[in-house]
């Protein structure tokens, strides 16, 4: 089976989640611009620079002495992180806790090379994880055949990007979607994706490197036609890096890799900054769009479709380019003590994972009412949570944290 899971490069990686009633509050991230050198192949030189914590003398990077200390006590030391120490994934090294959430931005590290390369995982669901009786399932859907969205993707599906981020199996990809801001209407500077797409679970902990390419790849280009493209072409409107994450604590404690765990809470919210500063605009003002999240949606025998959108990359997709289904949903449940999920047909694979879920909202307008989460290994179907409680809290914990900024 396949989950609809991250992608990444040459390897493979998952998660999922399970039932706790709290949220989890994720911490603060540095937004700080590093000199970095890559050590992989694929993987260009990054200049660094100074962001809006840190300033550049003489050629060297400055970080105030307050961030410094922060960093450190999770266990950060800035001129080692630059140099490559974000690559040691060892257990007493990697932070795992809802406050220990930390992404200093290296930039120029997301270059069209790297976020062409990352691929998708394997992971997902077996048929038999969703016999029995638990709580309500409908029979498996027809399978519907994705759509391609034509060119240009910031004028057909304005809200759309792709998360990029780095585990221990490599680089990793993930969909996701540019959501409205509740404390800063028009301004919005928040992502929404799932859960795993930010976070490894009850092994592990907070990914790293975490960034959002909205409108990715907008001129809807071959794989091939992308290896001689340059950046504008493929980050037409810049790299985002995530300063800020947070995603439920079901997810954190119990998530997993395989048979769906949790499933019901695998949804996460990004607060986005501009990799080189910007020019004093928002995320939302920048795209020109951005979704509300309903967190009261009717429930399934209610909603007459949802359409799903994503960047599917394992085969028979490339990865690069962006899909979409349509389609009546069904009840999906994976343990009766989880609430059920949404359920649609789809043809969409892996690297569609956290890629929005937009039906009719309960106020008559199109809204985000779910995220891609998992899918079985032949594809076929997408099942996404519905979006409740646990979901809002997370949502507003991340909006009241920039209140006013």
């Amino acid at each position: 089976m396949r989950s609809i899971r991250p992608s990444f490069t040459a390897r493979r990686g998952g998660r999922a989640r399970r039932t706790s009633p709290v949220l989890a509050a994720v911490a603060l991230a540095s937004a700080l611009a590093l000199t970095a050198t890559a050590c992989d192949s694929d993987d260009a030189d990054a200049g660094g620079e100074g962001a809006a914590t840190a300033a550049a003398d003489d050629g060297k990077l400055k970080i105030p002495d307050d961030i410094k200390d922060q960093l450190k006590e999770h266990g950060i030391d800035i001129d080692k992180w630059k140099d490559g120490a974000w690559k040691d994934w060892s257990k007493d090294d990697w932070l795992r806790e809802a406050q220990d959430y930390v992404n200093p931005i290296i930039e120029g590290l997301w270059d069209p090379d790297r976020m062409r390369d990352a691929e998708e995982p394997d992971q997902g669901v077996d048929e038999s994880d969703i016999s029995g009786d638990q709580g309500v399932t409908d029979p498996t859907p027809e399978p519907v055949q994705a759509e391609a969205i034509p060119a240009s993707y910031h004028a057909n599906a304005p809200t759309a990007g792709k998360v990029f981020f780095d585990s221990p199996e490599g680089t990793m990809v993930c969909s996701a979607t540019v959501v409205q801001d509740p404390a800063n209407p028009g301004k919005s500077n928040m992502v929404w994706t799932a859960g795993h797409c930010v976070h490894a679970g009850k092994k592990g902990g907070w990914y790293r490197n975490i960034a959002f390419v909205p409108s990715y790849n907008d001129g809807g280009k071959s794989a091939k036609e992308l290896e001689t493209a340059a950046k504008e072409e493929v980050a037409p409107y810049g790299v985002w890096w995530g300063d800020w994450a947070q995603t439920s604590d079901q997810w954190i404690e119990q998530g997993g890799s395989t048979g769906g765990d949790g499933a019901s809470y695998d949804f996460a919210v990004i607060h986005v900054t501009p990799e080189k500063g910007g020019d004093g605009k928002s995320l939302e003002e920048t795209v020109g769009s951005a979704l509300p999240v309903d967190f009261n949606a009717p429930a399934v025998p209610k909603v007459k479709d949802l359409t799903a959108i994503g960047y599917p990359a394992a085969p028979p997709y490339e990865g690069q380019t962006l899909y979409r289904c349509q389609d009546k949903p069904g009840r999906l449940s994976l343990n009766e003590s989880d609430p059920t999920m949404y359920r649609i047909g789809c043809s969409m694979t892996a690297g569609s994972s956290g890629g929005g879920w937009v039906t009719t909202g309960s106020d008559g307008t199109p809204a985000l009412v779910s995220n891609t989460s998992i899918g079985p290994v032949t594809s076929g179907w997408l099942a996404g949570p519905r979006l409740g409680d646990e979901a809002k809290g997370v949502y507003d914990a991340v909006s009241g944290k920039f209140a006013g900024q």
